[in-house]
């Protein structure tokens, strides 16, 4: 018996009628609540999220800021 290969791949994880990518496109479809992503994956999202809010809020302080009800209203002619 030969080895098998480790994979990242959920599709080798899987065991349906067929080895093919369609059968298993359809077994995903009807039973979302057995597919879930990897811990890594999440892990990996959960960090880009937190350095994308860190850049967002850089970039907020870095910035001019424009005062959108100013103290002293303009005067306008009628």
């Amino acid at each position: 018996m030969t080895r098998r290969k480790k994979t990242r791949s959920l599709a080798d994880k899987v065991t349906i009628r067929t080895g093919r990518r369609k059968d298993y496109k359809q077994w995903r479809h009807e039973n979302p609540d057995e597919v879930t992503s990897s811990r890594r994956f999440t892990q990996k999202k959960r960090q880009q999220r937190k350095l994308q809010a860190a850049r967002k809020l850089a970039r907020q302080e870095t910035g001019p800021s424009i005062e959108i009800h100013p103290d002293t209203p303009e005067n306008k002619d009628d």
